[in-house]
């Protein structure tokens, strides 16, 4: 069995595996990869860090979209 965890994905509590990566949050929530960037407790994660970035329980996802125009 798995263990869920809570976590707040832009202000939005969401459950997910234990030691859930970015990636797998990222599936999860289906937010495409293109153009966004990440933070965790106001922490930007590089981006070659997400498949191995675990998420844990009551961790504040951000995710910030980048947006066109003016």
């Amino acid at each position: 069995t798995w263990i869920m965890v809570s976590v707040l994905v832009n202000e939005n509590p969401i459950e997910i595996e234990e030691n859930a990566t970015l990636s797998q949050l990222l599936q999860k929530v289906n937010t495409s990869v293109e153009g966004i960037a990440i933070a965790i407790n106001d922490e930007i994660i590089a981006k070659n860090a997400w498949e191995s970035q675990a998420i844990k329980n009551n961790d504040n996802v951000l995710i910030i979209k980048a947006t066109q125009g003016g």
